[in-house]
């Protein structure tokens, strides 16, 4: 089933949630997203990560194929640290050597990982870091999440292919074989507060939903869901637990 996130892209930039300030206060102990550095965030998005990099001090350039999302990222400011250019993550088209950080927020998995593993390393300065962040919800059966994601798979049963570090172990070992040492790994667990809305704002951006269903199918998604939380959880604030990881290398 094909995935554009393009009629999604207003639910993608509204309800999905930033990084928290934690996440780049542990990059930066480590020398990651420190003023003054030179960042490309792959797979941008709607510009997260860019994002958050740039308040940090660092120059971004974001780096994403879809135009709606890019759209949002500039609405979504930044700033003057950060700009933004339409190209595929395996191919950016900027200069060789230059970039102390190659960053990809919430979408490694969407790459062909061993070009966009060389890609990156070809941008990079000698000892300049390739980063993957992630940031999923909890799935826990009977959670919002959980509860959620059942019934977004009983609307599409061929929900795409996804999955982030905690699934794909063996990231790491494509890391080394593409030229990348120093391998690093941290994760740690965050609570989101979402109003209903939000939520089901946030269901609607995910990838076997609104990058996939039919409006209507969607439609019909999105009241049953508001439905289920009003009798399952019927709390005025959800609190959605997160898990934040992330897996580094230097070139």
């Amino acid at each position: 089933m094909p995935v554009n996130f393009g009629p999604t892209a207003h639910d993608y930039a509204r309800y999905r949630t930033e990084f928290p300030p934690e996440l780049f206060d542990r990059l930066a102990g480590s020398g990651i997203g420190l003023a003054g550095q030179r960042v490309v965030d792959v797979g941008t998005g709607t510009g997260v990560l860019a994002r958050g990099f740039a308040a940090a001090g660092c120059t971004v350039v974001g780096v994403d194929v879809a135009p709606e999302l890019l759209a949002e990222a500039e609405r979504g400011g930044g700033g003057e640290r950060v700009s933004y250019r339409c190209a595929p993550g395996e191919d950016t088209g900027l200069p060789s050597g230059v970039w102390d950080v190659v960053s990809a927020g919430q979408c490694w998995h969407w790459l062909d990982r061993a070009r966009a593993a060389a890609e990156a390393r070809r941008l990079l300065v000698a000892g300049g870091a390739l980063v993957i962040c992630y940031r999923d919800f909890s799935t826990e059966p009977g959670s919002v999440g959980g509860v959620s994601l059942e019934l977004a798979v009983a609307y599409n049963s061929d929900w795409p292919e996804v999955g982030g570090l905690a699934e794909n172990p063996q990231w790491g070992d494509e890391l080394a074989a593409a030229g990348f040492g120093d391998l690093q790994g941290f994760g740690f667990d965050v609570v989101v507060p979402f109003t209903h809305e939000a939520w089901r704002g946030r269901m609607r951006s995910s990838s076997g939903i609104g990058a996939t269903l039919t409006a209507e199918q969607i439609s019909a998604f999105d009241d049953e869901l508001a439905r289920l939380l009003s009798e399952w959880f019927p709390e005025e604030i959800l609190q959605v637990p997160h898990r934040i990881q992330v897996l580094s290398g230097r070139r």
